[in-house]
């Protein structure tokens, strides 16, 4: 069972519907998906709304369980502790931050004040340091390593960490098209390419297993 706990539907910049994704990722082999459209303050409210609507038709109506919920995205650092607060009191039942990725401009300082709020996984995080590896080790917060293009380029990097400070490692596609979704070999390809050993692969899987499962139950 495939657990991929990052993706965007058209709520954001996603190519496909709620309904759209969820049936797509079954065929896959998914049994558990996070849609977690990107988000900052003037949409927020929308797009948890919409859905926790469709949640609710596609966890009664389809074998995948579907996790709503947000990717905070450009936001200032100062106030993702604010924007996950309010996340969470509009429904959000996964709230991911989109993490210092190498390929795009995020502020400086934001890896590490998401690390200091209520969030669930730190998105493709760029060039991690030690202090912030050492912080999601503490509190149990999931680290990414990334199934998208540029994104993945500091996979070895966060996989080396991982190795040395054992904080929560999840493998997301970070889907935007349906040829964004993976199967399980695929899935297993990218963790080992990411610097994994592949008797390690399983417990990739196991941090997703758990977090999911934590987080369906909220």
């Amino acid at each position: 069972m495939i657990i991929d706990l990052h993706t965007h539907t058209l709520l954001s910049d996603g190519d496909l519907l709620p309904s759209e994704l969820a049936r797509r990722a079954e065929e896959k082999g998914y049994g558990v998906i996070g849609m977690t459209d990107h988000a900052d303050f003037s949409n927020y409210e929308n797009v948890i709304k919409s859905l926790c609507r469709a949640a609710s038709h596609i966890n009664e109506t389809m074998r995948i369980k579907m996790i709503p919920g947000v990717e905070i995205t450009h936001v200032n650092p100062r106030e993702i502790p604010d924007l996950a607060r309010m996340a969470r009191q509009a429904g959000a039942k996964i709230v991911v931050v989109h993490g210092e990725t190498i390929v795009e401009p995020v502020e400086k300082g934001t890896n590490r004040k998401a690390l200091e709020s209520d969030i669930d996984i730190l998105a493709h995080p760029g060039m991690l340091d030690k202090q912030d590896a050492k912080t999601a080790a503490e509190r149990k917060i999931s680290i990414e390593i990334s199934g998208r293009a540029g994104h993945s380029f500091s996979n070895g990097h966060i996989a080396r960490l991982w190795y040395e400070y054992g904080f929560p490692l999840v493998l997301n596609t970070d889907t935007h098209s349906p040829e964004n979704l993976v199967d399980e070999k695929f899935a297993a390809e990218l963790i080992i390419s990411a610097g994994v050993k592949p008797e390690d692969v399983q417990k990739v899987r196991d941090n997703s297993a758990a977090l999911a499962e934590k987080l369906l139950v909220k």
